[in-house]
């Protein structure tokens, strides 16, 4: 009896292992960036990115996707930090993981599709402003102001106290080459360009600073058993702050909103099996749930590392458990090489990554096509920059209903007049409140001394506010007229079936 060997157990290792080492030094310098900027230690950074390639990695859903901490949350988590405290970050990052698999058991996952694009792409687009902004600071060496409207309003001020100092000079410098690396990497051959652009300008401008000696700081190494914080029961409690609450509902949209859009996109670059996204729902879940268990980021599912892994070959999900397997033994065996890593250098991937963020071809593209969507697109992320992530959410969401209330309220009123006989009045379309007074003044314009025969038979909804209209402005032409007005009901959907029952039953004459 012949027992398989691993690759026949394995038949896409080779593939998998390749891609898994492509996908780890991608995910290397984004984990410590995010980390770094999210005003928490580097490590947390790996031990979100180990989770989310180990624990994640296993579950069903989508099988390609690659989780980890990402630049999209990295305002919100900043923000939580510095209001809340680390403790604190770990329980919400806990509670988030609960909600969200509590929404994949309810089957909730496919609902995050019904999302607005213009949205996701606005609350995307607000936060690459406000991590650009944060993140130019760090560039410099200073000190970011808290709101996101306060980071963009004193950039003028940092860059005068920039140019008084020579440190400052220099750590800006070793920003700028890190971006201007990472815009040129597509520009260089092919050989070079098999290391990722991240990890190659990092490692460039850690080489630059030290051998020329820059007066910059580099990242603080805690160790990695170190940083990791079990919750306490006194920051489980700060679940019922008011303010706490609405940072958990706004990581749970978010993640998930994210991690479900990665995933779609995810699906269009490769032919193998499609996202199950109740399942990936509860993946991100159960890795967001150990995250916060570990007082780590929190964590959503990441297309900058997911779109790597499918061009590296990847063929099935060993591919992201191994990459999450070489960040475990690189924090483990490695930390002290994290100490080395200059935050301006960081600062610039992130600056780069933030920049990525912003769908400019997409607000073009909706500025000619569909000019609401650009819209609530331009919207939402002013509103983010100038008030908070959840609010600058909430308002595009408002937004985006209004616009669709609007649209569906569509009604038309047509008036046919002979001259002679009644004066017919049509609506068709769909009757609500929106669009009550324009279809008041319409009819009140009808003139009195004629009668009025008024179809309803073409509306698809008449709702009450507008059947009530209806009835009392009928009530008054009635009054003041020379003959009732006439009404014709709407059509029931009862009444279309029944109709078309009677179409379908109704014999063919023989030869027609």
């Amino acid at each position: 009896m012949k027992y398989p060997g691993l690759a026949g157990r394995f038949p896409h290792l080779r593939q998998d292992f390749a891609a898994s080492i492509v996908v780890f030094l991608v995910a290397l310098p984004l984990c410590v960036g995010v980390a770094v900027a999210s005003g928490v230690p580097a490590e947390l950074g790996l031990v979100t990115g180990i989770v989310g390639g180990v624990v994640t990695g296993l579950m069903r859903g989508s099988s390609l996707q690659v989780s980890g901490p990402a630049a999209g949350l990295t305002v919100l988590v900043f923000e939580a930090v510095r209001a809340y405290g680390l403790a604190v970050l770990g329980v919400v990052v806990l509670a988030t993981g609960v909600l969200q698999l509590l929404m994949g058991a309810m089957k909730l996952g496919r609902y995050f599709r019904a999302i607005s694009v213009a949205v996701v792409e606005g609350m995307l687009a607000g936060i690459g402003l406000v991590l650009i902004a944060g993140q130019l600071y760090s560039m410099a060496g200073l000190k970011a102001p808290a709101s996101g409207l306060d980071k963009i309003t004193g950039l003028p001020e940092a860059l005068v106290d920039t140019a008084r100092s020579t440190e400052a000079l220099a750590s800006v410098g070793l920003g700028a080459g890190t971006i201007a690396v990472l815009v040129l990497w597509k520009r260089l051959p092919r050989r070079v360009r098999t290391v990722p652009g991240a990890l190659g300008a990092v490692a460039l401008a850690t080489l630059a600073a030290l051998a020329f000696a820059l007066p910059v700081a580099t990242v603080e190494v805690r160790g990695l058993v170190g940083s990791v914080q079990l919750p306490s029961l006194d920051a489980l409690g700060e679940l019922a702050h008011p303010g706490v609450l609405g940072t958990l509902l706004a990581f749970t949209l978010i993640a998930s909103a994210e991690s479900l859009f990665s995933a779609a996109a995810v699906d269009r670059l490769h032919d193998g099996p499609r996202t199950d996204y109740d399942k990936e729902l509860m993946a991100q879940g159960a890795g967001n749930t150990v995250c916060g268990l570990l007082g780590a980021l929190p964590m959503t599912a990441v297309i900058v590392r997911s779109a790597a892994n499918v061009q590296a070959g990847a063929r099935t999900k060993a591919s992201r458990v191994l990459h999450g397997v070489w960040l475990l033994l690189f924090a483990a065996l490695l930390p002290a090489a994290l100490g080395v890593i200059p935050l301006p250098a960081l600062a610039g991937v992130l600056v780069h990554a933030g920049w990525k963020l912003i769908p400019l071809r997409a607000i073009a593209s909706l500025w000619r096509e569909h000019r609401g969507e650009a819209l609530i697109l331009v919207v939402t992320a002013v509103s983010i920059v100038a008030v908070s992530m959840f609010e600058g959410v909430l308002i595009g969401l408002a937004l985006a209903v209004v616009k669709t209330a609007w649209e569906a309220s569509h009604v038309r009123l047509e008036v046919i007049d002979k001259g002679a006989g009644p004066v017919q009045a049509y609506l068709s379309g769909n009757a609500t409140f929106l669009r009550l007074p324009k279809m008041l003044d319409s009819l009140e314009a009808l003139p009195q001394d004629r009668p009025v025969e008024l179809d309803l038979s073409g509306l698809h909804h008449l709702d009450h506010a507008c059947r009530t209209a209806l009835e009392n402005w009928s009530a008054r032409h009635s009054a003041t007229g020379i003959e009732p007005v006439k009404v014709t009901d709407p059509v029931t959907p009862t009444d279309r079936v029944k109709a078309t029952d009677r179409v379908k039953a109704t014999p063919v004459p023989p030869g027609s």
